[in-house]
């Protein structure tokens, strides 16, 4: 049985990435990045495995289909 993916927030990804908080965000806006979710009101956060993915192969990322995130 697969472990249910974890969300992450900013501060993670960060250290995780080694990117700046804006270099992040100006990477999203790219398509380079993968978009953070909404977890609460105020608060948003990534797909761990989303993340692992972009370090694994960052030159080369591109979003997954919704469809095959979970299939």
């Amino acid at each position: 049985m697969r472990e249910p993916d974890r969300i992450i927030r900013l501060k993670t990804v960060v250290s995780r990435t080694g990117l700046s908080r804006s270099t992040i965000y100006r990477k999203i806006a790219d398509g380079t990045f993968p978009r953070q979710i909404q977890i609460s009101i105020h608060g948003a956060g990534w797909h761990e495995s989303d993340i692992s993915r972009w370090i694994t192969n960052p030159v080369s990322w591109r979003p997954q289909d919704e469809d095959d995130k979970f299939g």
